[in-house]
């Protein structure tokens, strides 16, 4: 998306609207007096990020995809080009048929919009066909695919629309282990009105302070059976007048309940013929003796598919899997006047599929014969709703994996039947993966971890357990009385696994693991001390470069302590004053003259002295501290600059997390103002990682800051995978070149080369070009023959505290005086 200033009087979303932008472009490429415009002037040229939400289709004759981009083929789930749209998924392909035959058509561009249901999920896409002719005289539509605005839950809408009051419950267990209580974890609307509860007010409380029916004994009883027994239980009750019945059925400590009022049905018995013939619940009559059917209404012909004369010729064992029949038959032999289902039956419609159903029913006379009336509920969907949310409670939403409390769970369970006997856990970190999601996005990123989680669970069987534990955190549990040879073993197979090659769209991707190992009992008796051992090892395998494993030693427990030192240390330190402000001179190379200063961020402990910022400025961004770190970077370094020369500038580093913060334009403009400085003697120094997450949101931040005037540079350009793109997303004042080509500069040719691109592209796009690291006389040689504006490094000065400055620029103008 290109990031053009705000047009007077519109809002600023606008600038990010792509529709539009490309329905300009089409209009503005139409010529006079053709009908159509080019391809060549619409699709090609300065698309950006667009490009991946194009898909080209032939127009001529039957409807071909030519061409599209990786977000048009995720969305398709279709990689393949030069194919009939017809042969693509049918939602998607009617929606770009139909806004394609329209575009051309009307020979205008054409917005549709494409509703499709992906894993549950139904999402909405705006789908823009813009209609093209090109030179060999075939008509091509560019299409335009992007999802628009909110999404729902196709699962929750389901259940939010059923009149049945549908509740899932969690279970609470005492010291002993024994079911005390149940918390509603989630539940619909028909459950506030079944319960005469105000909005809201069920969601997480627990049955016994409901104050609902819930709470009655008699629920509550079969509530508890139903976690015991790990079966179904039922019953129905009377309350205010209604009839309610309750079917409980337990997913180990998750039950789910469904409350159906059946005060219609209990009134309607007298009317008997009037509830059956009209009934839209599936109902028979069968004889008591021959189990013949004597009667089937409307609903139960249509649900089941058979005539009503075949069911009239049929027996009640016909509807029944051969594999039920005994149990359908003792059930039957045990039923009295009325009866509901102790359980789910299955049942065989007229095509051969089975639907799982629960059965109600009464003795009646039917026809002056001894008969029962049953009433049929097919529950096929609710089961499987109600095992997909058990599945969903358990497991990870992505890899299908189970989740951290599974797996804690799990873990728990193996300590027990271990009786004594080692259990090991195995803590996996992805090496490398924060590259791909940064690089490439994290919709790839998603499928890698898929690939990783499919690895793990193909190699990870048995007892065993794999769990992903979140982001690229996954975590196995080796139960089988493991020693540490094999767990070792286990880790080396498992970081040779996971470092093979993948694949991804179409991408051939390569990342490692690091692995670390705690066994039970030595090095944890309970679950969480496993876990948090293992996690411990995993730090040091990581530390000590990563793609190895690395065994629980007490000796992390003492660093891990250092650690937690460090941050009531530093939080401490914010609050003491004990943080300042360095300064390292940027050097005009044309004019021999210090050009500006990079403030640099130090903290002089009381006790320990200079700590070093690779220390400490990841446990800040850690604990959330570095944004409050930056805002008095930049308040100091503004207060400071503005007692320098005039044309001396002051460079600050910003962190992403000051862009999360979204009030980062506001402080830097109440730091402008508190201090005095002019915004043109201010630089802002942002790094790749400020692109790679919510784009748009901070390419705005960064058009609100060159706004007010403020200079806007690159940090550590050319070492991160997009750098270039970024140019064209952000017309930046100044790149700066990495040191580490400036280290080599003089001994190879490659570092040269690269210099020589930078400097090149800087001169071609009129921005500044600083090199850093700076460290002898050779380097600035080269970087003078080549073009360089700036340089800053050891060569000229380290960084300095503030009361040093007047001296360095006083030095400094000393020495460009004798120059002259």
């Amino acid at each position: 998306m290109s990031a053009a200033k705000k047009a007077p009087g519109k809002p600023a979303t606008e600038m990010f609207d792509d529709i539009p932008v490309l329905q300009r472009k089409w209009r503005a490429a139409l010529r006079p007096g053709e009908r159509l415009p080019r391809y060549e002037d619409v699709m090609l040229g300065s698309l950006g990020r667009l490009a991946d939400h194009i898909a080209l289709l032939k127009g001529d004759g039957v409807l071909e995809l030519s061409r599209s981009g990786r977000y048009v083929q995720k969305w398709l789930g279709d990689e393949r080009w030069d194919i009939p749209v017809a042969e693509l998924a049918p939602d998607c392909a009617t929606a770009l048929s139909e806004a394609a035959a329209s575009a051309l058509e009307n020979g205008r561009p054409y917005q549709a919009s494409a509703h499709c249901v992906r894993d549950g999920m139904v999402r909405t896409y705006d789908v823009l066909a813009l209609p093209t002719a090109s030179r060999w005289g075939a008509t091509l539509v560019g299409a335009y695919v992007n999802e628009r605005g909110a999404q729902y839950n196709l699962l929750d809408a389901i259940f939010s629309s059923t009149d049945d009051a549908v509740v899932s419950l969690a279970t609470l267990r005492d010291a002993h282990g024994q079911p005390f209580d149940l918390q509603i974890v989630h539940h619909n609307r028909s459950a506030e009105l079944l319960l005469n509860a105000t909005s809201g007010s069920l969601l997480w409380r627990r049955i016994k302070e409901s104050g609902t029916l819930l709470a009655s004994s008699e629920v509550m009883a079969i509530l508890f059976a139903a976690v015991s027994g790990g079966r179904s239980e039922q019953l129905e009750i009377e309350a205010d007048g209604r009839h309610l019945r309750l079917s409980a059925t337990a997913f180990a400590d998750i039950v789910s309940l469904t409350i159906s009022d059946v005060t219609a049905l209990k009134r309607r018995d007298a009317s008997f013929r009037l509830l059956f013939d009209n009934n839209p619940m599936p109902m028979w009559v069968f004889d008591a003796e021959t189990k013949k059917f004597l009667g089937v209404n409307d609903a139960a012909v249509q649900h089941y598919g058979y005539s009503r004369a075949t069911f009239l010729r049929m027996t009640l064992p016909e509807i029944w899997p051969q594999d039920e029949w005994d149990s359908h038959a003792e059930a039957l032999e045990r039923i009295g006047d009325a009866y509901h289902s102790s359980r789910n039956w299955r049942h065989l419609r007229a095509d051969g599929s089975e639907i799982e159903v629960l059965t109600f029913g009464r003795r009646v006379t039917f026809d002056d014969r001894d008969g029962y009336l049953v009433a049929v509920v097919d529950i096929t969907e609710r089961r499987k709703a109600e095992a997909r949310i058990a599945h969903m409670a358990h497991h990870d939403g992505l890899t299908d994996l189970p989740n951290r409390e599974y797996f804690q769970d799990r873990l728990r369970q193996a300590l027990v039947q271990a009786g004594g006997k080692r259990v090991g856990v195995l803590c996996i970190d992805l090496d490398l993966f924060k590259n791909v999601n940064d690089s490439f996005g994290h919709p790839v990123g998603d499928r890698l971890l898929k690939q990783v989680a499919a690895r793990l669970a193909t190699t990870i069987r048995g007892a065993n357990l794999a769990a992903r534990l979140g982001g690229d955190e996954f975590a196995v549990i080796l139960a089988a009385d493991v020693s540490p040879n094999e767990a070792s073993a286990c880790a080396t197979l498992l970081i040779e696994m996971l470092s093979q090659p993948y694949k991804v769209d179409g991408l051939e991707t390569v990342i490692g693991a690091s692995i670390g190992i705690a066994l039970s009992p030595g090095d944890g008796a309970t679950s969480e001390e496993l876990l948090r051992n293992a996690d411990m090892a995993l730090y040091r395998a990581k530390s000590d470069g990563g793609g190895v494993h690395r065994f629980f030693e007490r000796e992390m427990d003492l660093q891990a302590q250092r650690r937690r030192d460090m941050e009531v240390d530093l939080r401490r330190a914010f609050a003491n004053g004990e943080f300042e402000l360095h300064y390292q001179p940027l050097v005009s190379i044309a004019s021999d003259r210090i050009s500006g200063f990079e403030s640099l961020l130090r903290w002089r402990h009381p006790d320990k002295g200079m700590i070093s910022p690779a220390e400490f400025i990841p446990v800040a961004e850690d604990i959330g501290l570095i944004t409050q770190l930056g805002e008095w970077v930049l308040r100091e370094a503004c207060a400071e600059a503005v007692k320098w020369p005039v044309d001396v500038k002051v460079a600050v580093n910003l962190s992403p997390a000051q862009f999360r913060s979204r009030n980062l334009v506001q402080i830097v403009i109440s730091a402008l103002a508190q201090s005095g400085l002019s915004p043109k003697r201010l630089e802002l120094e942002i790094t790749e990682s400020v692109f790679l997450a919510e784009t748009d949101a901070n390419l705005a931040i960064l058009h609100q800051l060159r706004e007010l005037g403020v200079g806007i540079s690159m940090d550590d350009f050319g070492t991160g995978y997009s750098s270039l793109s970024y140019l064209r997303s952000f017309p930046f004042d100044k790149i700066k070149i990495d040191r580490s080509f400036v280290k080599d500069l003089a001994q190879r040719p490659d570092c040269g080369a690269i210099v020589r691109a930078i400097s090149g592209l800087g001169r071609s796009l009129n921005i500044t070009t600083t090199a850093e690291g700076v460290e002898t006389e050779d380097q600035l040689d080269w970087l003078r023959a080549e073009g360089c504006n700036e340089v800053q490094g050891f060569l000229f000065s380290a960084a300095r505290p503030a009361a040093e400055i007047a001296k360095l620029l006083a030095d400094f103008g000393q020495r460009a005086s004798r120059a002259a």
